[in-house]
């Protein structure tokens, strides 16, 4: 049984980058709806993040559980997100909003990894 085929709300999002899973047809990340909840300020409940993303309760229970499992595809996104983050400048401390324009051969390089 693949990861997907668990979850009623949760899938992969079509041709995007990212490996990890979205709540279908509204193709907002778990991850982002898990980081509403177990945010340390202000943390909303289930409830208040279905209400407020317009998605139904299950979805976002769906997010938690699948975020709390600890997939290794939210890794793998978090990794290729801050490698894109380290080659275009954007963590640099003296970043100025102008990250480095990266070749195509750059950007296969740190799709590949």
């Amino acid at each position: 049984m693949s990861e997907s085929s668990r979850y009623k709300y949760l899938a992969p999002k079509p041709k995007s980058a990212y490996r990890q899973l979205f709540v279908k047809d509204k193709w907002i990340s778990a991850r982002t709806l898990y980081g509403k909840y177990a945010r340390e300020e202000n943390p909303r409940t289930p409830e208040e993040i279905a209400r407020d993303c317009e998605v139904p309760l299950e979805a976002v229970l769906e997010s938690i559980a699948y975020c709390e499992s600890d997939p290794p595809e939210l890794m793998a996104d978090y990794a290729a997100e801050e490698a894109l983050m380290q080659a275009t400048g954007m963590n640099h401390p003296n970043y100025r909003g102008e990250p480095k324009v990266l070749t195509s051969l750059e950007l296969a390089r740190l799709r590949r990894s």
